[in-house]
């Protein structure tokens, strides 16, 4: 039996370092994940539901509770990002933990 050769597998950005930049900077989480136009789609949806409940809520609401629809998205995006840059940093890492026992029975 031959085992093709496998190409080498590139490390993904560390999780902890795509939290702290989605904390920092909303949706660049997905954008350093690779996934630029879903981090396009939670700005826009952070930004119309920020805005549908800035004209909603009534006047004498704080601005975290007239801002509730866009903090929730942006919660939800930071949530989106980590998760995804952990599985994505675990699959690689079962994958190179396997490709480098293989490496040893040649």
């Amino acid at each position: 039996m031959t085992d093709l050769p496998q190409p080498a597998l590139k490390r993904p950005p560390n999780p902890t370092l795509i939290l702290l930049s989605a904390i920092m900077l909303p949706a660049s989480g997905q954008v350093f994940n690779g996934e630029p136009y879903r981090g396009l789609i939670f700005l826009f949806f952070m930004f119309l539901l920020g805005g549908f409940t800035l004209v909603t809520a009534a006047p004498d609401v704080s601005i975290v509770g007239k801002l509730a629809g866009g903090i929730f998205v942006y919660a939800i995006s930071i949530y989106d990002a980590y998760k995804k840059s952990r599985i994505r940093y675990e699959v690689w890492r079962h994958a190179a933990a396997k490709t480098q026992g293989q490496g040893g029975a040649d």
